[in-house]
């Protein structure tokens, strides 16, 4: 994009839109990290724990494309404080759950919530980005990902310590949010009429082509995929590294927990990057980077010492999570007038395939052992092959 079709940047809505998905992510991470205390509290299996994140995903991921084709033709920029509501509420209702039928109700509200925030959310981010993309991507999702790896260290200071009923306390959280979203709303007009109009000057300026079907069809099955295999990989250490640590090193439930916050912080790092470089050498580059690049990392994890399991967590965690703002943004390129679809599809799609891999993982774990599970997960990056078969794109967004 040219500068002179080139849209302010702004900083400031970015932040408050990273900082307001921090403090979502944060709530739901919250879900994960609670496990280690579910499972003694109400004697779950493993098969059990991952229905809970099946339950708590499915109810994000079916909701979060139709908001986002429902918001790309009435945009509804107050929508994500709707969001925080359902996840106050489902915050709430865990705290107190009394069985294990109302913990389910509980992290579906949750789920619920993140649906309704994120495509919207997303919308903006690419409206405020002028011709940042990658940076702006990476701020939104950074915050996610530190307030995703904030759950842990959360769970171990406060939920520990003080029991489930504690989780409540954290529905201040979703006030606040609350709070900013209500400041984003106000700004979305200004900068979504900005960016519309520059859009429109720059496709009068320069023809642009739309891509065809065929292409589109392909690009999206292949993002899609690697998506997948993605998120199946940091499943298993979403929902079952704190088990594995513990049944491997024999650490505490807090020391697993700090080790689950380190690694979940590698990808908030990872984003950021990510997205930076993205600028600078291509989307298509960071993709095969972030595939193939953590593999014999992977290969090597199920069988090292304690310390070289965390440094090397660290170090694929770091690199898978580096593809994602470029994933989204290929995405948005191949479709540039669906970002409310696109950020609903493949939010949905974090939150729908780990859902599927957790239900997975948690049957092979009940029958095989977590160890066991690490070893088969290890040969994933292997499906990254597929990204040889992305079609080449333009930004025309």
């Amino acid at each position: 994009m040219t500068t002179a079709a080139r849209s302010k940047t702004y900083l400031s809505v970015l932040v408050i839109l990273g900082s307001s998905h921090l403090l979502n992510d944060l709530m739901q991470s919250l879900i994960p990290a609670s496990y280690p205390i579910l499972k003694e509290g109400y004697a779950l299996d493993f098969v059990q724990i991952g229905m809970i994140t099946l339950t708590f995903q499915v109810a994000g991921a079916m909701l979060q494309p139709i908001m986002g084709m429902v918001t790309d033709k009435y945009p509804a920029p107050y929508s994500p404080v709707v969001g925080m509501m359902f996840t106050l509420s489902g915050l709430v209702g865990l705290a107190f759950a009394a069985s294990y039928a109302m913990i389910l109700v509980s992290v579906a509200l949750i789920g619920i919530g993140s649906s309704i925030f994120h495509p919207e959310a997303t919308r903006m981010a690419r409206y405020a980005a002028g011709g940042r993309q990658g940076l702006a991507q990476g701020i939104f999702q950074v915050g996610g990902q530190a307030g995703g790896a904030l759950g842990p260290v959360f769970a171990a200071l406060i939920i520990v310590p003080w029991g489930q009923p504690s989780l409540a306390w954290f529905a201040v959280l979703a006030l606040v949010a609350m709070m900013l979203l209500v400041w984003i709303g106000s700004k979305q007009r200004q900068i979504s009429a900005e960016f519309l109009a520059l859009r429109a000057r720059r496709k009068a300026e320069v023809e642009v082509q739309a891509h065809a079907p065929l292409t589109i069809s392909i690009g999206l099955f292949v993002l899609t995929f690697l998506m997948f295999t993605k998120n199946f990989y940091g499943e298993s250490f979403r929902s079952f590294y704190t088990f594995y640590l513990i049944e491997r090193f024999g650490l505490s439930i807090p020391a697993s927990q700090m080790m689950l916050f380190v690694f979940l912080l590698a990808a908030a790092v990872g984003v950021l990057i990510g997205g930076i470089v993205g600028d600078r050498i291509g989307r298509y580059r960071i993709i095969w980077i972030s595939v193939l690049g953590p593999l014999p990392l992977t290969l090597i994890l199920p069988y090292a010492d304690l310390f070289w399991t965390g440094m090397l967590t660290i170090i694929i965690n770091l690199i898978m999570a580096s593809a994602f703002a470029s994933i989204l943004i290929y995405a948005m390129d191949l479709l540039p007038n669906r970002i409310g679809l696109i950020g609903g599809l493949f939010y949905g799609l974090n939150f729908g395939l780990g859902g599927v891999a957790a239900g997975f993982l948690g049957v092979l774990a009940d029958s095989y052992g977590v160890e066991t599970v690490y070893r088969i997960c290890s040969f994933l990056p292997l499906a990254g092959l597929m990204a040889w078969f992305l079609p080449p794109v333009d930004d025309v967004g």
